[in-house]
């Protein structure tokens, strides 16, 4: 099975957004800066998880433990 199998459509999604494209076989074309790009947007996307969690609860503690998450998350891959 290869990658473009696996990846499911939000990354493929993402990958669009940053300006990957492709071939009519799927194989992918990314300069350096895209791939950046595409990464960054996945971070992004793992950290509105978080933020998704948080929106979803009334309790403030779990409030505080998914805003740590998120900017765990962020800081962790240099994404501000």
């Amino acid at each position: 099975m290869g990658l473009n199998n696996m990846m499911n459509e939000r990354i493929k999604e993402l990958a669009k957004q940053a300006g990957a494209g492709w071939d009519d076989k799927y194989h992918w074309y990314v300069g350096s800066e895209t791939m950046k790009k595409i990464a960054e947007l996945i971070v992004r996307e793992c950290a509105g998880v978080c933020d998704d969690l948080r929106d979803s609860t009334d309790y403030e503690f779990e409030k505080d433990m998914a805003d740590n998450c998120a900017q765990s998350i962020m800081k962790r891959f240099g994404v501000e």
